[in-house]
């Protein structure tokens, strides 16, 4: 493994053996921290919006499978 420094990026080479999978795992962790370093949501913010999220896949899921009353 190489890491470089050019301009305003970080350039880092690894050897053809190595398994993107295990690469693009670290890259997606590194992609969430730099997403999320300024954010200013609570547990509780991300709780409410979670259960949100779900709520409207359950609905979805029911009109699509005609379970509306």
């Amino acid at each position: 493994m190489k890491v470089e420094r050019q301009n305003n990026e970080i350039l880092v080479r690894f050897s053809a053996g190595t398994k993107t999978s295990r690469i693009q795992a670290i890259l997606d962790y590194l992609r969430y921290e730099e997403l999320t370093s300024k954010s200013t949501a609570s547990e509780e913010d991300i709780g409410e919006l979670l259960n949100e999220v779900k709520k409207g896949r359950w609905d979805r899921t029911k009109k699509e499978l005609g379970l509306n009353d």
